[in-house]
């Protein structure tokens, strides 16, 4: 869950703390005061879209900061480890942003730098915003199949995977297919081209030695005559008796002679007279070694010429087929295969489309089954919607999963699904996109989250005034939804409504105030005496009277009855 919230030098924001509790954390406050902006902050912290024009005025950059407290998230784990971000011994997870005004904003999880995908791969597991404009995903109906399909048990997602493992394979069926049905025309044409890439190959009689050796080789003799006159010079410095230009070994020898002059006067002369004689022999070694190779040295030019070919011919097919001899033979035995299939074109015509008649009738007899369990589970659905909408105070409605078919099977099989409703008594069912009024699609909504958080494994949800357009009892029924919610999951609700407030766990209010030329917003969370000042502002506005102090305070009573 969300344990604390720290955003710094956010729009009007200058330092604010907030710490949330377990259960039902409601923020109220007058209308600008900053709400908002709060959940704006989160969202941002969550992977939203940044934005420098929220950096407070005066600021080079804004700070937010979440710190979640990980308890039981499953599915987060693995995410976490694949991403080598560690949670400390208090399994804590601290997700800042910093947004900068010249420069690129930075997300951290833990202290290590994530970008947005790796971001949002956590927070998706975490939080929810479900606010008074998030209602577009209910009306997309590219949604609704995933709606119904959340409700399905294990078989039923064995079932989709493996419906998915077979248009997968379906697919590359039918590219197969769609390779080999070309014209006659088109098809000798390719196998000409075919068998010429092969011959060119297999003419050219390839080997490993082809990639490296004989560029080696190549270089060698083309440099010959270097070789052979820097060997010659190598020669004359080692072993040159000519008295005004002796060779190291002559030096050496000489050397060797005057030290054994006197190493009977010392012992170290005897060790370095060994150690130099040892030099001796290793010199007169190499000596010979070069003088046999410069001795054998021989130019062959018609060697060279080989190897000047040689080495055009392995470059011309390279560009041709590959960077190297290895991805030359490939391209030689893909081609071959693709050779034989169209030399047996009939036949691997025939076998490629009784193989798709196969995965075809395979893909329908599972899709059928997945698409009856698919409208079992959409007539628990529609009697689960339309009980929470009777106890939202919309009684008379009529909610239906419509199933029809798409023209082709797709990776979650044939089924299209719509949710239709019809709102009033009369009125023919239509889609959801046609509902108007803002307090039905508030309650929608509410009733549609209230069935999917018994499956929702997301631990904090947030509701961005979702109360809108509701009043009176409904508002207590809403209030007590909420709540219900709340039960199972950490909810932070941002509302207006004294019905909803009355069921709070922890409740803040937010605060706008003025100093000189500076706007301040401010988060305090209500004592219990407080509460009743803010409830009754909620109820009358700046004009409270014992009355509404009193229905503040018999408010909240009657909701801690409601809540036990």
């Amino acid at each position: 869950m969300l344990v604390e919230l720290n955003i710094k030098d956010f729009a009007i924001i200058d330092n604010m703390k907030i710490n949330f509790t377990k259960g039902l954390n409601v923020l109220t406050g007058e209308t600008g005061s900053g709400k908002s902006i709060i959940i704006e902050a989160l969202g941002m912290i969550l992977g939203s879209r940044t934005s420098k024009e929220f950096i407070r005025s005066g600021c080079n950059k804004s700070l937010l900061e979440g710190v979640f407290y990980i308890e039981d998230v499953p599915s987060l784990k693995p995410i976490l480890e694949d991403l080598a971000i560690d949670i400390d011994q208090d399994n804590l997870l601290i997700i800042t942003k910093e947004i900068y005004s010249n420069g690129p904003s930075i997300s951290k999880v833990n202290g290590r730098t994530v970008n947005l995908s790796m971001l949002k791969s956590i927070t998706t597991k975490l939080v929810d915003i479900f606010g008074q404009h998030e209602h577009q995903s209910l009306l997309d109906i590219n949604n609704h199949l995933l709606m119904i399909d959340a409700f399905g048990d294990e078989q039923f997602v064995q079932l989709k995977s493996k419906i998915r493992k077979i248009y997968d394979e379906l697919q590359e069926e039918k590219k197969k297919i769609n390779s080999l049905t070309i014209n006659s025309s088109e098809r000798d044409r390719e196998i000409d081209i075919l068998k010429f890439q092969i011959d060119e190959i297999n003419e050219a009689n390839l080997t490993e030695e082809d990639e490296y050796a004989i560029e080696a080789e190549f270089k060698k003799l083309s440099n010959i005559n270097k070789i052979s006159q820097s060997i010659e010079m190598a020669l004359s410095c080692l072993d040159n008796e000519d008295y005004s230009y002796q060779g190291v070994i002559n030096l050496i020898n000489r050397s060797l002679s005057l030290i054994s002059e006197v190493k009977e006067y010392d012992e170290k002369l005897q060790v370095i007279y060994n150690r130099l004689s040892d030099i001796n022999y290793e010199l007169q070694d190499i000596n010979r070694e070069l003088n046999y190779y410069f001795n054998n040295i021989d130019i062959d030019q018609e060697r060279l010429n080989y190897l000047h070919e040689r080495i055009d011919l392995v470059n011309k097919l390279k560009r041709k087929y590959g960077n190297t001899i290895e991805q030359i033979f490939k391209f030689r035995d893909e081609a071959e295969e693709r050779l034989d299939k169209l030399l047996n074109f009939e036949e691997e015509y025939q076998k490629s489309l009784n193989k798709i008649r196969e995965l075809e009738k395979t893909l329908e007899e599972n899709c059928t089954l997945l698409s009856e369990m698919r409208k079992k589970i959409a007539g628990e659905l529609e009697n689960k919607v339309k009980k929470e909408l009777s106890q939202l105070n919309m009684t008379k409605v009529e909610f239906k999963v419509d199933f029809s078919r798409t023209s082709n099977f797709t990776p979650f099989g044939f089924d299209k699904i719509e949710f239709l409703i019809s709102t009033n008594p009369g009125e023919d069912l239509k889609s959801l996109s046609k509902i108007v009024s803002g307090g039905e699609m508030s309650r929608i909504m509410l009733a549609f989250k209230s069935i999917l958080a018994v499956l929702d494994k997301i631990p904090t949800l947030v509701f961005d005034e979702i109360d809108t357009g509701i009043s009176g009892r409904t508002a207590q029924v809403v209030g007590e939804k909420i709540y219900n919610i709340s039960k199972n999951h950490q909810v932070i609700c941002i509302s207006h409504l004294p019905q909803i407030a009355a069921f709070a766990d922890s409740h803040f209010v937010i605060n706008k105030t003025s100093t000189g030329n500076r706007t301040i917003t401010e988060v305090v969370k209500l004592s219990d005496e407080e509460r009743i000042q803010e409830m009754a502002r909620l109820l009358g506005g700046f004009n409270m009277t014992e009355t509404t102090l009193k229905h503040a305070s018999e408010l909240i009573e009657m909701s801690k009855k409601l809540k036990k």
